[in-house]
């Protein structure tokens, strides 16, 4: 049998479901809404911003009615098709930080510590049993080029009071045995795994007891001014409130600005069956941490509970006119690249097969990290831009849209990274083809020894990029 044939069948079985969202005990969903209700505030989007936005409105003023909506069933997007890296970064990472807010990156850094034992002091006051394994993550080098970078990468880390290893081919094999491998970072604090849809279940029970009233199955058409307030129409009724908060991520925005920022990129993932104790000691990974590689198109994997190693990342796959929906979730040439890499990155592994394949939508924007924004003069608020990031980070965006749609500036709007926005994406047909473009580019860097051509050094210089 060939090698291509050997891919094919490992993932001949594979089922076209979300892994974390394919279980039996799943909540029933919510009522939908009908009629007209009204509301303190509504939030639109039930994945982690959404959740979160509503549990520290309630815990915030526990008198405050909170209408919570959801176009499916809460964690149906982004929030329940990630690979569950919690990590305490705002920013999409150290480096990125740096990149974009030179002047308020220790402020970012130790706001995002902050939110990170937050959020974990709440999994634990609500027992929330999310699967949180605080492992940290592993960046691995794959190519010379990478070695160095991650030897730098290790030592900015320090500098700004993150515990970190560099280790060499040799002690990187010792943690998990790649033949791929030739050096490696291990961030061991401020990063966690966790299973993202036990995490949103548990977030939305909390929310239920906390007294927030759910609608799921409610798609939203629309949000206008209404007097002193805003109402937000449905396909079955509709809310009138004081305020709003938008959370809907990579899906089409309800504030026509929000779209001149966000493109819609959708990332696949596939998930093994369970690894028998053998194979797992084929390749070691005793400390379980979570994995990403250092290209431009990295693969991000991981273990889950039951020992399958869930394989995600390296081709951000982007749609002219944005276009999502159920009929992107399957890609079976991306998966056919996806299980190639995999074999190639743990030959070790050539008997094992995959159980799930699916994809999902992420709101990518072009400085990588969460940005906000206001409209309807100041009623409504958003928080989007996470670009994968943004299971730690979406407690933190909940926060700020929160404090926007306040009566008063608070220290987290006076903040550059939420008084700025990201450089905006061009209209179509300019947009696909930069993005179209931008991604050769990176393909030819990966190729290249990592050296970025004249494109992506203008991108560098204006501030924007994509990335898978």
């Amino acid at each position: 049998m060939t090698l291509v044939a050997d891919h094919e069948a490992a993932l001949a079985d594979a089922a076209p479901r979300i892994f974390w969202l394919d279980r039996p005990d799943a909540p029933a969903p919510a009522p939908s809404l009908t009629g007209e209700q009204r509301a303190d505030l509504v939030i639109v989007g039930g994945g982690f911003t959404g959740l979160w936005a509503a549990i520290q409105a309630k815990e915030e003023d526990p008198g405050r009615d909170v209408a919570l909506l959801e176009a499916q069933t809460v964690a149906f997007g982004a929030s329940g098709r990630n690979g569950g890296f919690l990590d305490a970064s705002l920013t999409h990472g150290l480096d990125n930080g740096i990149a974009h807010f030179p002047g308020e990156v220790a402020k970012l850094q130790a706001l995002g510590r902050a939110n990170f034992v937050a959020l974990q002091q709440t999994l634990e006051r609500h027992a929330i049993d999310a699967d949180w394994q605080a492992t940290g993550t592993l960046s691995v080098a794959t190519e010379p080029y990478q070695v160095e970078h991650l030897r730098e990468y290790t030592e900015t880390l320090r500098r700004h009071g993150e515990s970190a290893d560099f280790l060499d081919r040799e002690a990187v094999r010792a943690e998990l045995d790649s033949p791929t491998y030739l050096a490696g970072t291990w961030h061991r604090d401020n990063e966690a795994i966790v299973d993202p849809a036990r995490l949103a279940w548990g977030l939305r029970r909390v929310a239920l007891e906390l007294g927030v009233r759910l609608h799921e199955q409610t798609p939203v058409t629309g949000v206008r001014r209404d007097g002193a307030g805003v109402r937000v129409e449905t396909t079955g009724g509709l809310v009138r409130a004081r305020r709003a908060l938008l959370a809907t991520s990579a899906y089409p925005p309800l504030v026509r600005a929000v779209g001149r920022y966000v493109a819609p990129v959708y990332d696949y993932t596939l998930v093994t069956e369970p690894l028998t104790d053998e194979q797992l000691g084929r390749i070691g990974w005793d400390n379980r941490q979570g994995v990403a590689d250092s290209g431009n198109r990295f693969h991000y994997y991981r273990l889950t509970a039951d020992d399958r190693i869930l394989w995600g990342g390296y081709e951000a796959v982007y749609r002219f006119g944005g276009d999502v929906g159920p009929h992107r979730d399957q890609r079976p040439e991306t998966y056919r690249v996806l299980a190639a890499n995999f074999f190639r990155t743990f030959p070790q592994l050539a008997d094992v097969r995959f159980t799930h394949r699916w994809g999902g939508a992420i709101d990518t924007c072009s400085r990588f990290s969460v940005f906000f924004g206001t409209a309807h003069r100041g009623r409504v608020a958003y928080a989007a831009g996470y670009t994968g990031l943004g299971v730690g980070a979406s407690r933190f965006g909940a926060r700020v849209a929160l404090d926007l749609v306040g009566d008063a500036p608070t220290e987290l709007t006076r903040l550059e990274l939420v008084r700025s926005k990201p450089i905006p994406f061009p209209p179509e047909p300019l947009r696909w083809a930069a993005i179209g473009l931008t991604t050769r580019a990176l393909v030819r860097a990966d190729r290249n020894g990592g050296r970025r051509g004249p494109w992506l050094r203008f991108l560098d210089r204006i501030g924007a990029g994509f990335d898978s």
